[in-house]
């Protein structure tokens, strides 16, 4: 029986506009997430992961941002076809988001309790009591006492604040869930009490979840599928068992590399040498020729296709389209 999609993204691409020229932040990017599924967003710094997120729930600032191309199905629905009006009442019932920094995502002026409260009251059709009451199971659900629900956000620890956002978050039972590096804020012990949280939710009330994150750790603990960006574009994607037993893509190749393991002495990890393309480069070929070991002439000169290795697993990499039968799928 096929899965059912939540999300699909076709030919997904959006430029900023800024003094130094046009910076091509997401370039023709397909992406597919379905029903009760984590996947995994994974890749370097500017590789465009947060403004893919931000175009799926159309926060692209604008200007500078534009969305130039594509499609974002959501439950069936283009989403780039929606008003901003209809987009207000999806944003926070049919999808939520979880910042990097809970600070920031929080109101210091407002109680917790009435954060969670404001959300439902928006969304759902509940008075302020029944509004209050489910404000104060939601943060029983995230291990916060109910008690606590008249405190201020300074009153809490940091990994306190992120399971507020996590309840704020969840309040509407959302079908899909978009975690911006959730626990880049805090301390490594208390990353491992929010990602356990977040994956007990996710399974306890059935919702979909984006994870953004540089940690392949997380990834292995977390993730059903995994999609790992490169300047832009997805350069490999396939189930968390495919991409961690069988890497296709020299970049992916090369991140695995450079994690220290543990039944190996090494002096020194391996590295990929160079940097990410500037945001405002137009490279004509892959743009991970540069950096890459395997380059040859035609990786300078187009970019690759999509070559799919297995049904759900996928590379954009000369060097697998005349290995996968049938050649390589544009």
């Amino acid at each position: 029986m096929e899965e059912k999609k939540l999300l699909e993204i076709k030919d997904l691409s959006v430029t900023y506009k800024v003094e130094d020229g046009i910076v091509y932040a997401v370039n023709d990017l397909n992406l597919v997430v379905h029903n009760k599924e984590t996947l995994g967003f994974v890749g370097e710094t500017g590789a465009g992961k947060t403004t893919t997120a931000m175009a799926i729930m159309r926060l692209i600032p604008s200007p500078p941002g534009e969305i130039t191309k594509g499609q974002i199905i959501f439950d069936g629905e283009d989403l780039l076809q929606k008003s901003q009006r209809q987009m207000r009442s999806i944003l926070g019932q049919d999808i939520s988001m979880i910042f990097q920094d809970p600070m920031t995502s929080l109101n210091p002026a407002m109680t917790v309790g009435d954060q969670i409260v404001e959300m439902l009251l928006l969304h759902k059709s509940v008075n302020k009591k029944q509004a209050w009451e489910e404000a104060c199971q939601m943060l029983e659900l995230v291990g916060i006492k109910r008690e606590r629900a008249k405190d201020y956000p300074h009153q809490f620890s940091g990994g306190m604040k992120q399971r507020v956002v996590i309840a704020i978050a969840l309040a509407c039972s959302p079908k899909l869930i978009i975690a911006d590096e959730p626990t880049t804020a805090l301390d490594v012990t208390i990353q491992a009490q929010v990602m356990d949280l977040m994956r007990d939710l996710k399974h306890k009330l059935g919702t979909s979840m984006i994870l953004i994150t540089h940690d392949l750790g997380i990834v292995a603990e977390i993730c059903d599928k995994v999609a790992i960006m490169y300047a832009g574009g997805v350069v490999e994607y396939a189930s968390k068992e495919k991409l961690y037993n069988e890497p296709a893509h020299p970049y992916t190749k090369g991140l695995f590399n450079s994690i220290p393991k543990l039944d190996v002495d090494e002096e020194w990890l391996e590295e990929i040498d160079g940097l990410p393309p500037e945001p405002t480069e137009v490279i004509p070929g892959c743009a991970f020729s540069p950096r890459c070991s395997k380059c040859m002439e035609i990786c300078k000169q187009k970019k690759p296709g999509i070559t799919y290795l297995d049904d759900d697993h996928y590379v954009r990499c000369f060097l697998y389209e005349k290995q996968a039968e049938g050649g390589a799928a544009e």
